[in-house]
């Protein structure tokens, strides 16, 4: 079988190099895919702009590694790889342009590099089309030059779902083995937890196949990205255990929650539907999300009929286990979360789009591939205008905690200096101040803490307009921010020391 399906890989290529005159596939291959990763990196700086600021989820990240402010609380659901990822230049610059330039490229290499590991598995145009569809998705090119784990899962996913399906088809090619073992490690330096989803059918599929050298790739990889997370849960958590079971009331009790509706809310730019009671979009928004899954299974079709069934079912499989705790386990949304569903999903859906834009003997389809022109011409204008309102939105909310900054510092809130209270992650990482809280989610802090900091260092507590301020601080003195108020400790406030 292992021969068979080997042969099958070595006369497809044939038929690849015999379309391409006068050069072989494997150029043409790596010059389209060079292209879709070039123009992905492109984009996100002409449209999502590297001037954007640092976001909440961001902060955390880059707060671990960087020297703008203490690092904020890092929480049980967190992993370092993204950390990691912005290391580079946020160990030594404070650019916020620089790290999103930085991100950009970086992306737009990983999703040439992960669509490079189909070769031979795809034709061209197939993977060139699949990269093609996903970096266009709004969803993709806006967390593109950010700091967040999402993009980079689906990235290694990519690459571990091609390089297996490789490795299983030639049981001697070592490089897919280490594509495997490179995938899973990104994927869970990134989100174990998420790794453990996509590779679940994969582990089955190496057992159930007796294929040995691919079961333990994928076990190493999990275990290489995710051995500094299992560490981390003993050294600052209490346990793996533990670990898990505060993740999960931070993510609101994972069990049997329908997020279907709740996703599809977010469709319309919500970064974070938390919680997710909005009134649903324009049926043109989220018209793509129903279209994607039809697609999908007419491409399953054609892969069952061309006797080609594994290499378009494995990636189905891996999606559906990525997305299912998304839709079915938690009781909020954010897009995001399910970049590597999509990922996955655009390599079948490419290969229908074509089949069913072309017949049997390679001739367009003048009708169809109109109709699928015009189709995907709405679908960008749709998925552009999402983009655009969520670029200008999150540009806003990042430039009001940069004002915040500058008038905490005008009060004399400057390093070192403490905040607490409503947004005050994002806030004092701007302002270069730690952050903390004494219940919630990111609990890291007591009030006798903050109390004894506030005879030391200027300390702020934050709340929404008119909100009730702590207990402890409700006699400091107040003032306005930018959509904020602040009290400050009355020994450092307002004319206190600069």
């Amino acid at each position: 079988m292992t021969h068979g399906t080997k042969a099958m890989l070595m006369s497809m290529e044939r038929r690849f190099a015999a379309t391409v005159p006068g050069g072989s596939w494997r150029a043409r291959d790596d010059g389209l895919l060079a292209l879709v990763g070039g123009a992905f990196t492109l984009a996100q700086l002409l449209i999502v702009r590297p001037s954007l600021g640092l976001g909440w989820d961001e902060v955390v990240y880059v707060s671990q590694v960087g020297t703008e402010a203490p690092a904020a609380f890092f929480s049980a659901p967190r992993a370092r790889g993204v950390s990691l990822l912005v290391w580079p230049i946020a160990s030594w610059s404070s650019s916020t342009t620089l790290l999103r330039v930085w991100l950009a490229v970086l992306s737009g290499l990983a999703l040439y590099l992960a669509l490079r590991a189909w070769r031979g598995l795809f034709p061209p145009r197939v993977l060139a089309g699949a990269g093609a569809l996903f970096a266009t998705l709004w969803v993709t090119l806006f967390y593109g030059p950010q700091a967040m784990p999402n993009l980079w899962v689906a990235f290694g996913a990519l690459l571990c779902v091609g390089c297996f399906l490789r490795a299983r088809a030639d049981r001697f090619d070592g490089r897919a083995l280490w594509g495997v073992l490179t995938g899973a490690a990104v994927m869970a330096w990134m989100r174990p937890t998420d790794a453990a989803w996509v590779v679940l059918p994969l582990l089955l599929l190496a057992v159930a196949a007796r294929h040995r050298r691919l079961g333990v790739a994928l076990a190493a990889g999990l275990a290489a990205g995710g051995v500094q997370w299992v560490i981390e849960a003993f050294v600052s958590f209490g346990g793996l255990r533990e670990r898990l079971n505060q993740a999960s009331r931070i993510q609101g009790d994972l069990g049997w929650n329908l997020a279907v509706d709740d996703q599809l809310r977010s469709l319309v730019g919500s970064t974070l539907c938390r919680p997710c009671d909005g009134q649903m979009p324009a049926p043109v928004v989220y018209a793509w999300w129903f279209v994607l899954p039809l697609l999908a299974v007419y491409g399953l079709a054609v892969a069952v009929l061309a006797g080609r069934t594994t290499r378009t079912l494995v990636p189905l499989v891996c999606a559906a286990t990525a997305a299912f705790p998304y839709l079915f386990m938690i009781g909020y949304a954010a897009p995001r979360f399910l970049l590597p569903a999509y990922a996955l999903l655009a390599i079948p859906v490419a290969d229908a789009l074509l089949h069913l834009a072309r017949r049997p003997n390679g001739r367009w389809r003048p009708a169809v591939a109109a109709l699928i022109a015009v189709g995907l011409a709405g679908h960008l204008a749709v998925q552009y205008a999402v983009l655009d309102r969520t670029v200008d939105r999150s540009t806003a909310s990042r430039q009001a905690w940069a004002r915040s900054a500058a008038e905490l510092h005008r009060l004399g809130v400057r390093p070192p200096c403490l905040l607490t209270g409503h947004e005050a992650i994002p806030v004092a990482y701007y302002t270069g101040c730690a952050s903390g809280a004494t219940h919630g989610h990111n609990a890291n802090t007591t009030t006798a803490e903050i109390l004894r900091n506030a005879r030391r260092v200027p300390v702020g507590a934050l709340t929404a307009p008119g909100g009730e301020p702590p207990r402890y601080a409700r006699d400091w003195e107040r003032h306005r921010l930018d959509g904020l108020e602040v009290r400050i400790a009355p020994a450092l406030g307002a004319g206190g020391p600069a």
